[in-house]
């Protein structure tokens, strides 16, 4: 294993059905005032929102609502948040929802007493937040899987007008202090969603994995991780209320990217920077628009990192190797798993997200270019991809 690095994560997890209740245990630990963030209206159907509200005045908290975050949160929506966290002092951020609205919540946690445009020094200049910068804690409440944002300091904003959609990883004291994970929260999500959720954690692994050479402790652990989400995905499919198929879903999204995996490696990304462009554009859901490129990625830098993608055949797909060369097993890996992402029924093309060949240029234009992967891609490459994933 290769590399140093110091390892913390400061987010403390209340896991399994009931744990709501352990908000008794830290909302005394904040002030007076909670900033409750929501999302469309969904929490107010399935009874959440009435559970929370009821252990907010409980615990004597002044609420100030922060509804209607929608699920790419946009620049303007983290202006708005801001406002309403200076002007009412607010002492903690509650998000309760899915991925966007955990990632709002530390948007907003930085940028409410942030002295500068939050958009252009955080999003734009990726500087880190001032020492003297008052940050909010956030605490999370999850009802959808996928982003991990619960155990992370990632928030990704997207800017319409720029026609871009950037992710930010903010440190340690920016990370949620605690998140409360109830599988029982996401029995009543979409199949569209869920799904969507299931392929942002697998492909949170992925960008973890296809990375370096070495003999490396977290490939290990990424591919247990993999092949557990395989196996719970197809249950929960057919049954979305088995608690165990959920559970382990909620489980593994948290440890995809709350930044174990990646320690000793370089990690690639680059799917989360072709797709999130895609986003801009379309404004389609995350995880799909990881799906519409993932497969025309993948196979284009797979000679780079054969060695890798043959191992992810055999650990991950169990796909036998007797008589067939290192290409043919690395192919047939990639073959594995496309047929896997058409069983969950995700989206594999980008014209099924509204994006034309026209938009092309432009959506390689917005891409973010990173270079740890297996091949440092071209913008003509970018855009190569983005042909063969129409």
């Amino acid at each position: 294993m290769l590399g140093n690095f110091t390892f913390c994560n400061p987010t403390r997890l209340y896991f399994g059905e009931g744990s709501l209740k352990r908000l008794n245990e830290e909302l005394p630990k904040y002030g007076e005032t909670v900033q409750l963030v929501y999302g469309g209206g969904s929490i107010r159907k399935n009874g959440i929102y009435d559970q929370v509200i009821k252990l907010l005045r409980d615990n004597g908290k002044r609420i100030v609502e922060d509804g209607g975050v929608m699920p790419n949160p946009t620049v303007e929506k983290v202006y708005e948040g801001s406002r309403i966290a200076r002007e009412n002092n607010v002492a903690l951020i509650l998000a309760v929802g899915g991925g966007s609205c955990c990632d709002y919540a530390k948007a907003v946690s930085v940028s409410a007493w942030c002295q500068e445009d939050p958009w252009q020094k955080y999003y734009l200049n990726f500087q880190d937040v001032d020492a003297d910068t008052k940050i909010i804690p956030v605490g999370c409440v999850l009802t959808m899987v996928g982003t991990g944002s619960e155990m992370n300091g990632g928030a990704v904003i997207t800017n319409h007008e720029q026609k871009l959609k950037i992710g930010h990883v903010f440190g340690d004291n920016v990370f949620p202090k605690f998140s409360i994970l109830d599988p029982t929260f996401t029995y009543t999500l979409p199949k569209y969603q869920m799904v969507s959720g299931i392929y942002d954690i697998f492909n949170h692994i992925c960008e973890q994995y296809f990375s370096g050479e070495d003999d490396n402790t977290s490939d290990y652990i990424s591919e247990g991780l993999m092949r557990s989400v395989i196996h719970s995905s197809r249950i929960a499919i057919q049954n979305p209320r088995d608690y165990e198929a959920r559970s382990n879903l909620m489980w593994t999204a948290t440890w995809a990217l709350n930044t174990l995996v990646a320690q000793g490696k370089t990690t690639d990304w680059m799917v989360h920077m072709i797709g999130q462009a895609v986003g801009a554009y379309t404004d389609a859901t995350h995880g799909m628009t990881l799906a519409a490129v993932s497969m025309a990625y993948y196979r284009h830098i797979c000679p780079y990192g054969l060695e890798k993608f043959a191992r992810f055949a055999k650990n991950v797909w169990n796909v036998q190797t007797n008589g067939k060369t290192t290409e043919q097993i690395a192919a047939e890996g990639l073959d594995c798993m496309e047929s896997w992402m058409k069983e969950l029924g995700l989206v594999m093309n980008i014209t099924d997200l509204g994006a034309t060949k026209d938009m092309i240029p432009g959506i390689a234009d917005s891409t973010i270019m990173l270079t740890d992967g297996y091949k440092a891609l071209t913008k003509d490459e970018v855009v190569e991809i983005l042909r063969e994933s129409l």
